[in-house]
């Protein structure tokens, strides 16, 4: 159980990276506009405010690969790190797309579930 654990762990952290790559380097560029359903203009004026938060799921990755990291000593940081993920999904569900609940929230959920069960 702890490895299914571990990897529905690192498969929230590889989601959170292309997060952090959509966000930060192609937020105003096709791939971006297209994912993200923006138009130039105002991709173009919420680069910095895109780039921020993709700085935050870079955080994000970073304490979830720590907590892999950390073995049998990772479970709380594991939790935690998992916990902010929901939490983050279920605001953006609330306050930009209902699709968040769904890319970010419920992985994030399904992959809590599992470290608890392990």
């Amino acid at each position: 159980m702890a490895t299914a654990a571990n990897i529905a762990v690192a498969l929230v952290a590889l989601l959170h990276l292309y997060f952090l790559v959509l966000e930060m380097f192609f937020w105003d560029k096709p791939l971006g506009r297209r994912t993200f359903g923006l138009t130039p203009e105002f991709a173009a004026a919420s680069k910095g405010l895109a780039a921020n938060q993709g700085l935050y799921n870079g955080f994000l990755v970073a304490g979830l690969v720590w907590g892999i990291w950390l073995g049998a000593a990772g479970g709380p940081v594991k939790i935690f790190f998992l916990g902010c993920v929901i939490v983050a999904g279920v605001f953006g569900a609330l306050t930009a797309s209902r699709k968040i609940l769904w890319v970010q929230a419920l992985p994030g959920a399904v992959a809590l579930g599992l470290v608890l069960a392990a």
